[in-house]
């Protein structure tokens, strides 16, 4: 995963910034809850937005700067 300044982390954000059409990558957490991931990745596939999967949502936290674990994090346009 590349280090990207555009972004934001976390489902919410990630779902405003899908329906304002900002949205150009999403990674998703492998181990997250399908019914939180579900959503987001039925949206991705209908405005054609790709998809990229990191094995734990601790893993996806970390690449990202956090401390804590991340479900999503969408790269923005």
């Amino acid at each position: 995963m590349a280090v990207h300044e555009n972004k934001v982390i976390g489902l919410k954000q990630t779902v405003k910034a899908i329906k304002q059409n900002r949205a150009k990558l999403v990674y998703v957490a492998e181990d997250a809850n399908s019914s939180l991931t579900g959503p987001v990745l039925e949206m991705c596939k209908k405005k054609e937005i790709d998809v990229e999967y990191v094995k734990t949502s601790r893993e996806l936290g970390l690449l990202n700067g956090i401390s804590v674990c991340a479900t999503v994090v969408c790269i923005l346009k």
